[in-house]
């Protein structure tokens, strides 16, 4: 039996000193585990003279990624060095070197992921992703594996800590969006630019991924329709909490027969629903199967250990398989042809507020519109505005098509009476 698995360590930053540092604290664990201690026995970083503290054996650290992907005697390279296309090569080199893969990189498997897995299969090799969506919440696994005799119809989850945290704030402490997105930066929970996660594209990425998975159909970026967090107001937020609902931005990846629709957006839920208890940083999926039903799996999605313990999850799975020799035959090829719905098929309800004149028959000419597209209103409520010349109309439609919606807010926008179309957010329905 090997007496050590050795291991490349690709980036050496929050992620990858936590992924170090679990490996180091716990190798009693991880060896009864896999029978073998494991080591990391190269590190590649970007400079080799930063001081990194006297726990760090600078020994193990190259700036050359050559002296990791050729060296015959590593098992696994990890790779938590973030960006796309020099992680994407790396990762492309590493399989063609028959070296096994465990990547926290959801940018690189939503945009190369079926490319990289397909080589994956056909060199025998392991590639894991479990730490690309929703950090330490062992999402992916159960999806493929805990789930597996199930038929997944729905996916809907909170998969970004950034806008969680901000809409949480901006709902409980009355918030604008700009001071909390500025608070959000001072904590580390936003990057400087914090625009994939406030626009989300991050969030996008990660339904991409499961959807993929769920639904065994290869589901790509561009299929995801995406809307951001930063036009909502308080307003918006207020009125919803008035009408039962709480605003969360939601990645919703919804089967119906062989057709599917993916999207990211800020959404009503009630209150409810699981998702509407999630509150700050914290992550949640939501899953419907046909033979489960409802599950719910929720914690950290991001942050060194919770994020490093998902790699090193998946590395104690490569590990394992290469003790039985069954490495390379994890990789699922997607089953099924990428039929996605068209507007007329998508279901929704919607929450739409919109200043109009505060005349008689103003009301009377808005629901004509609503009822020549086929919508009915499930709740309405009215504000007086701006003494008395405006009224603030607050509406939540029944489920109504994506065409039809989108048809009258266009209707909407040409009547007199109408000033501004002010938000408009999709809402699901009941729990």
């Amino acid at each position: 039996m090997t007496q050590q698995m050795n291991v490349g360590l690709l980036g050496l930053g929050t992620v990858g000193t936590g992924v170090l540092e679990i490996i180091e604290q716990h190798q009693d664990k991880l060896a009864h585990q896999i029978g073998a201690r494991v080591e990391v026995q190269k590190i590649l970083v970007s400079t080799l003279d930063k001081d990194r503290g006297e726990h760090i054996d600078r020994a193990k650290l190259t700036d050359r990624v050559e002296d990791i992907l050729t060296d015959d005697s590593i098992d696994v390279i990890v790779e938590v060095m973030g960006g796309i296309e020099e992680a994407r090569n790396y990762i492309h080199k590493a399989l063609e070197h028959g070296k096994h893969v465990v990547t926290a990189n959801k940018d690189v498997m939503a945009l190369y992921g079926s490319e990289l897995l397909q080589l994956a299969n056909e060199k025998k090799c392991d590639l894991f992703y479990e730490a690309s969506v929703a950090g330490g919440i062992p999402i992916l696994r159960t999806i493929v594996e805990g789930l597996a005799s199930d038929r997944i119809t729905k996916i809907m989850g909170i998969v970004n800590g950034t806008t969680n945290y901000i809409l949480t704030q901006m709902s409980k402490e009355g918030r604008i969006y700009e001071e909390v997105l500025k608070e959000a930066q001072a904590l580390g929970y936003a990057e400087a630019d914090p625009t994939s996660d406030v626009e989300g594209l991050d969030a996008a990425r990660k339904i991409a991924i499961l959807g993929t998975l769920g639904f065994s159909m290869r589901l790509d970026l561009d299929d995801v329709s995406v809307q951001g967090i930063s036009n909502v107001t308080s307003q918006d937020l207020a009125y919803g909490d008035q009408l039962g609902y709480t605003m969360k931005l939601v990645g919703i990846a919804n089967r119906d027969g062989d057709k599917v629709e993916v999207s990211v957006q800020p959404t009503l839920v009630p209150h409810s629903h699981p998702l509407a208890s999630v509150d700050d940083e914290f992550n949640a999926v939501y899953v419907y199967g046909e033979a489960v039903g409802e599950t719910m799996f929720y914690g950290p999605g991001a942050g060194k250990l919770p994020t490093a313990t998902a790699v090193v999850s998946d590395l104690v799975e490569v590990l394992k398989n290469k003790r039985l020799g069954v490495n390379g035959n994890s990789a699922v090829i997607p089953q099924f042809e990428k039929l996605l719905k068209t507007d007329d098929e998508i279901r929704s309800k919607y929450f739409l507020r919109i200043h109009a004149k505060d005349i008689p028959g103003t009301f009377a000419i808005l629901t004509a519109l609503f009822h020549e597209h086929h919508i009915s209103l499930e709740k309405i409520l009215q504000v007086p505005l701006n003494e008395g010349k405006l009224a603030e109309i607050i509406v939540v439609t029944h489920e109504v098509t994506k065409l039809d919606y989108a048809a009258v807010i266009d209707r909407l926008n040409e009547e007199d009476v109408v000033v501004e179309i002010k938000s408009s957010y999709r809402a699901e329905g009941d729990n």
